[in-house]
């Protein structure tokens, strides 16, 4: 059963949450004491935190939250390891401004709550931008992930072997508004990128997925790993084995 994000969110950052301030507020209704220093307390904290959050400890303590990366030998453990981990990649679309070239762009994507990825790159895309009114018109696209953002290939170059890079080729498609999935969608993206739920209306957010049919995995050396989708997308169900 999916989590609410809602509920997630409570669980997930309680300290955070108990920072907001509506719950400040409340706080203060219920006769709590509200002083001066406490405003400065807090203020100082959320001026500090994103100093905190760049500084070097902070940046080791979260590589080290990492799930481990999976074992060459398992090819598609490391597929899914690298949609589950990241954050953003190149999505990959026919220009349809520029004639038909191939056109990449940076862009956010989720496919699940954090630790419980299911393997589907879900996208919050506009038509102002040209991704978007690309796959609209010739949904071929292809999206590519590399470990190097992780912090996990060391001081290794991101076109080592051995730092890891997976390429994901299919079509781009529209989620159904009116769909089960929506709601999942919503989820996983509004979970790992908070800020995504303030983008303008105006701008006509829309939620896409990548409906995968091709997988290219290099996490060694010796060329690219062969995987199916249904290995992808099966990893971890019902005893299933990965490729080597």
């Amino acid at each position: 059963m999916d989590m609410d994000y809602g509920l997630y969110k409570r669980a997930r950052y309680p300290i955070l949450m108990s920072l907001h301030p509506s719950y400040l507020m409340q706080r203060v209704a219920m006769g709590y004491p509200s002083s001066c220093y406490s405003c400065v307390t807090f203020g100082a904290f959320f001026l500090l935190l994103p100093f905190l959050l760049r500084s070097p400890a902070a940046v080791s303590a979260r590589i080290l939250r990492l799930p481990s990366k999976p074992d060459p030998k398992d090819a598609v453990g490391t597929a899914r390891w690298l949609a589950g981990q990241n954050i953003w990649g190149v999505l990959s679309t026919i220009s349809s401004d520029q004639g038909g070239s191939p056109f990449g762009n940076v862009v956010s994507f989720s496919d699940g709550l954090p630790d419980d990825g299911r393997g589907i790159p879900y996208f919050y895309l506009t038509e102002l931008d040209p991704t978007a009114r690309d796959a609209l018109k010739d949904a071929r696209s292809s999206f590519t992930l590399s470990e190097h953002p992780l912090g996990t290939c060391g001081k290794k170059d991101p076109e080592n072997p051995t730092c890891a890079k997976l390429t994901l080729t299919g079509k781009l498609k529209l989620v159904d508004n009116s769909s089960a999935e929506i709601q999942f969608a919503k989820n996983a993206l509004f979970s790992k990128h908070p800020e995504m739920e303030d983008w303008p209306i105006g701008h006509n957010f829309k939620i896409f997925r990548l409906d995968i049919e091709n997988i290219f995995l290099i996490d060694w050396y010796g060329g690219a790993k062969p995987i199916t989708p249904p290995q992808y997308l099966n990893n971890g169900k019902n005893g299933s084995t990965s490729s080597s």
